[in-house]
C-alpha cells in the first residue's frame, strides 16, 4: 500500500496549525489537496471576493508546486461557494486566467452555507508527473 506523504507550501502554516490538517497529501502518483481558501499569511479572510478567490487559486497554486505539479496537472475539482449565482463570474475569471487548454479537469461546483469566514473554497486531486 502506499505511503501517505504531508506536502506543504512555504508560509501560511497558520491555517493548518490551526485547524489540525495537511495542504495536500500524496499517495503514490496521486495528490489529494485539501480546500484551498483566499487567506492571508495569517490564515485570516481576504474580505474582498474578487481577491478572496485570486488568492485561493494562488494558495492552490502553491500547494501544487511544492508538491512539483502544476494546474496542467489536475484531473479533479471541486469548488464550494457560499452564493454561486452572484459569485460564478468572479471565480469563472479566475479558473480561466490558471486552467489551460481542453480536456479540461473534472468540475463539480457545491452551494454551501458556511466556510469558517470565508466564500469560496476549492480542492483538487492531481497526477503528480513521472521524474525522469
Amino acid at each position: 500500500m502506499p505511503t501517505r506523504n504531508a506536502i506543504f507550501p512555504a508560509g501560511r502554516q497558520a491555517l493548518y496549525e490551526i485547524n489540525r490538517y495537511s495542504a495536500a497529501i500524496r499517495s503514490g502518483d496521486l495528490l489529494f489537496v485539501s480546500g484551498q481558501v483566499g487567506s492571508r499569511e495569517d490564515g485570516s479572510p481576504e474580505p474582498v471576493f474578487e481577491n478572496q478567490v485570486r488568492l485561493a487559486f494562488e494558495n492552490l497554486s502553491a500547494v501544487l508546486d511544492a508538491a512539483d505539479c502544476t494546474f496542467d496537472d489536475v484531473v479533479d475539482v471541486t469548488t464550494f461557494h457560499t452564493d454561486p449565482e452572484p459569485q460564478f463570474e468572479a471565480v469563472m475569471a479566475a479558473r480561466m486566467k490558471v486552467i489551460g487548454d481542453p480536456p479540461y479537469p473534472n468540475w463539480t461546483a457545491v452551494g454551501v452555507n458556511w466556510l469558517a469566514g470565508f466564500d469560496f473554497e476549492i480542492k483538487v486531486i492531481a497526477r503528480i508527473p513521472e521524474t525522469n
